[in-house]
């Protein structure tokens, strides 16, 4: 069942853009969702956990905008369909897709097994595609452009110890974003990505450890901080919007020069 709110409990403007956004219920996706919700989009939410609770919804700061949320099984092609024809439903149409959702797995390439690599690649990567080409065909068949971003990270352009899954499959999200981007150019579809260095959320804090850890991190960051994921959600607000109409195919790093290095 697909829930719908309205946040602050004013009433709704005229029709907005809108925005289908997966892996928003923490972290960099939620970011994002803030974001574009402030941007004046709205939104249809996803994220694989079913009883996940956003207090996007009682965020009396974004105004009046459209919020739905819904969940996602990105190995699941089924979920895939199901959840875009309701993001559809919800909305009405859907202007740009924000592939955010995403699978760690921190462990050497000897120890991942074959199970572990399915769920990461199927997440990260196939899933990501497939949801890709239901919103390229909505926009194609309309006859109207839109707007792909994916988030990628420095993983994937960069080698990394016991990251080797993980890394695969954000390299390949940087060089799906090029080939989408070709292949759909001519239907006025834009698609990039963003490759940020580990950003700070909850769940990376866990993986971090302690102190000395994010000390040794950041040690190898020219810039002495990690991004924000509110860093990240802007980056995405720009490549989505009206300043952005030329850009296509590119990943934007966001990564205090850690990759320059």
């Amino acid at each position: 069942m697909v829930e719908e709110y309205r946040i602050g409990g004013a009433r709704l403007p005229p029709p907005s853009r809108r925005a289908l956004v997966t892996g928003a219920s923490t972290g960099i996706g939620r970011a994002i969702a803030v974001a574009l919700a402030e941007a004046g989009y709205d939104l249809a939410l996803a994220d694989e956990d079913r009883a996940w609770h956003n207090d996007l919804v009682h965020d009396p700061d974004l105004g009046a905008r459209k919020i739905f949320r819904f969940p996602l099984e990105l190995r699941s092609r089924t979920s895939i369909v199901e959840a875009f024809a309701q993001a559809l439903e919800a909305l009405g149409t859907i202007d740009v897709l924000v592939n955010s959702a995403s699978r760690p797995l921190q462990k050497p390439a000897l120890d991942t097994t074959w199970s572990e690599w399915d769920d990461v690649l199927d997440t990260n990567l196939k899933g990501g595609f497939f949801l890709a080409t239901q919103f390229a065909r909505h926009c194609i068949a309309h006859k109207r452009g839109g707007a792909v971003v994916n988030i990628a990270s420095t993983h994937g352009i960069t080698g990394v110890m016991d990251r080797a899954a993980y890394g695969i499959s954000k390299a390949a999200v940087i060089h799906m974003t090029r080939t989408l981007a070709i292949e759909w150019a001519a239907h006025a579809i834009r698609v990039n990505a963003i490759a940020p260095a580990t950003v700070l959320t909850s769940s990376r804090g866990q993986v971090l450890g302690g102190p000395q850890s994010r000390d040794r991190m950041l040690s190898r960051v020219p810039a002495g901080k990690l991004p924000t994921a509110e860093e990240v959600a802007a980056a995405v607000r720009y490549l989505v919007g009206p300043d952005a109409v030329s850009i296509t195919g590119h990943t934007l790093v966001i990564d205090g020069g850690l990759t320059s290095t």
